[in-house]
């Protein structure tokens, strides 16, 4: 195995270590350590690198990610992920509002909760949610898969476009547009890979799907002034 370059934010600042991870070489892997809820972290990364945050991140951390894997042992701040274009961020513990923030590739994986917004606008990402997710997620979600394995909270998928939802649990309410569609073959095909791409066994069919009617994007003279 490849030798682990570690980072000690006691002594170093967040300037240096994004500096060290975005001139990184592929197939490096990187150990963060005393993070202590800092911001930006492990943000515009665009190789194939391996980063592991070794406690709580603050906002924005891993934003912009490109082909990295950053996985964050503790919890995060507003936006992680946020606008992300490939690769994997893994949160092994809870996030804050608008995780994964439109994001238009790769994968988000939270083991625990997600508060408001979480995939707000979402271009393509797929997001698997391990506990809860607050009220407007996937609010204006354009594309990508949201998985929440608990439940959900108002509002959920509120001006929707074509992300597809999947909810294990309780849906509190749906926002404008949004409802629960069938759950077709290639749904639980989907589904079960999702799962299976964030280390999850939950069982695809007890999931309920949900997607956009296609009323609030197409022009009618009702919604005229």
């Amino acid at each position: 195995m490849a030798p682990v370059t570690e980072i000690d934010l006691r002594s170093a600042s967040v300037r240096e270590l994004n500096g060290a991870l975005h001139r990184a070489e592929p197939g490096t892997s990187w150990r963060v350590l005393h993070p202590g809820g800092a911001h930006n972290l492990a943000v515009g990364l665009d190789a194939a690198v391996d980063v592991v945050i070794d406690g709580h991140a603050g906002y924005y951390c891993a934003g912009m990610n490109q082909h990295a894997t950053v996985t964050v042992h503790g919890n995060v701040g507003v936006g992680v992920a946020e606008n992300m274009m490939s690769g994997t961020v893994r949160v092994r513990g809870s996030a804050s509002q608008s995780a994964g923030a439109t994001a238009h590739g790769g994968l988000l994986v939270i083991d625990g909760d997600a508060s408001a917004r979480c995939g707000i606008s979402m271009k393509g990402v797929d997001i698997v949610v391990g506990g809860d997710v607050g009220h407007m997620s996937a609010f204006m979600g354009q594309a990508g898969r949201l998985v929440v394995c608990g439940d959900a909270g108002d509002a959920l998928g509120d001006s929707l476009y074509e992300a597809r939802i999947y909810v294990q649990g309780r849906v509190r309410s749906l926002g404008a547009d949004c409802v629960e569609k069938e759950m077709g073959p290639e749904h639980l095909a989907e589904l079960a890979m999702l799962l299976k791409a964030a280390g999850r066994d939950d069982d695809p069919a007890g999931f309920r799907r949900y997607g956009s009617a296609r009323r609030l994007y197409h022009f009618t003279t009702g919604n005229s002034y």
